[in-house]
């Protein structure tokens, strides 16, 4: 049996509009949001400590890449659990996807990291800070409509 997604034309950006249009009405898209923060923020702390802890000790770019990984691991469970509330799917599947999206994150944070530590000449923690925040709304749209739908 073929998927029935596979005989359905593509949709245009008119359509795509006006669903994100009632994406943008419904509470629930909100609260996701809400959680999806809350959920960021701890990532963001967990990130931050495990990044200060590593900086001294290897390349920054290096230590970033463990602290992401470390922080993405954790917001992967707390976002599965809490904020997509998703019981169904295989978790390990889920997590290949979460993680795809997370190195497209991890592409713009070290893009913006090293622009700010080379270009800029921001420390190491702040730049990380500001890169983290810049990269967010991918990780969100991301997840949201790929790794947990």
């Amino acid at each position: 049996m073929e998927d029935a997604r596979a005989d359905a034309a593509p949709i245009g950006v008119k359509e795509h509009y006006r669903r994100l249009g009632v994406g943008l009405r419904r509470p629930h898209n909100w609260f996701e949001a809400f959680r999806f923060c809350v959920v960021g923020a701890s990532g963001y702390v967990v990130n931050l400590a495990v990044f200060y802890l590593l900086d001294r000790r290897m390349p920054y770019l290096l230590g970033f890449t463990v602290a992401f990984v470390v922080a993405a691991t954790s917001n992967f469970f707390w976002n599965r659990l809490w904020t997509f509330r998703v019981h169904h799917g295989v978790p390990h599947l889920q997590y290949a996807r979460f993680l795809s999206v997370s190195a497209l994150a991890l592409a713009i944070d070290l893009g913006v990291l090293s622009a700010l530590v080379e270009g800029a000449g921001m420390g190491h923690v702040p730049a990380a800070a500001v890169a983290i925040l810049i990269a967010t709304p991918v990780s969100f749209v991301g997840n949201k409509f790929w790794s947990f739908r």
